[in-house]
């Protein structure tokens, strides 16, 4: 196959072994190449902007800017571009996260050999993926919600305050988040005290916690 018909991808995970083990399977395959890598969240998007490119495949937990926070990003930046998760929580709420922030589904690291380059070809084809091994219980789960009449749980927090709770949370300073936000230090502060207030936390640890609990950061 030609080099120009190839799905051309995005890989992004601060784990340099990862990458190399997940560039080999994709790059295995006649039909997908790797053209750019990235090691958070923040350079996936840069290289999203400096390159073409038909997917974005973004593990979740990065420094800067999580998979999730870079895919809502990215499905602004890009509408066209598809976009698949990597994580390594085998958890439902993971995939209705990838959902609301633009991807079309996520493959756990576990099974990245087995399900991740069918995942990619079924997001270039704008398809949502989900794993075979999840899909029992989620349609368990959702039917049960269902019929006790129960909504997907909201997310606790906007955003912009997810950027900065795990900003904190990776020990950076108010002016360092502010700089890398483009906004004040005092906006940071401010931000902080409505997060604590909101979920209901007292300090930076219990903040920590907070951020390892939901994926933004890994303990």
């Amino acid at each position: 196959m030609p080099e120009a018909a190839k799905t051309r991808i995005l890989l992004a995970d601060d784990h340099a072994l990862v990458r190399r083990g997940v560039r080999m399977i994709l790059d295995d395959e006649p039909d997908l190449t790797v053209v750019a890598e990235a090691g958070d969240g923040a350079e996936a998007i840069e290289q999203a902007r400096a390159h073409e490119l038909d997917l974005a495949v973004l593990d979740i937990a990065m420094p800067r800017l999580t998979g999730l926070q870079a895919a809502r990003e990215l499905s602004r930046l890009r509408p066209r571009l598809r976009i698949l998760m990597l994580t390594m929580h085998d958890n439902e709420q993971f995939f209705f996260e990838a959902l609301r922030a633009g991807a079309s589904g996520y493959v756990p690291k576990s099974v990245a050999d087995r399900d991740l380059v069918e995942a990619c070809r079924a997001a270039v084809r704008d398809e949502p993926f989900i794993y075979p091994g999840a899909v029992t219980a989620l349609v368990r789960n959702l039917l049960e919600r269902a019929r006790q009449g129960e909504p997907l749980p909201a997310r606790a927090v906007t955003d912009r305050e997810e950027e900065i709770l795990k900003l904190v949370a990776e020990g950076h300073t108010s002016k360092e988040i502010g700089d890398i936000l483009f906004i004040s230090a005092k906006t940071v502060e401010r931000h902080r005290a409505n997060i604590l207030q909101k979920l209901g936390l007292r300090d930076r640890l219990e903040l920590t916690r907070y951020a390892i609990r939901a994926g933004l950061i890994e303990p």
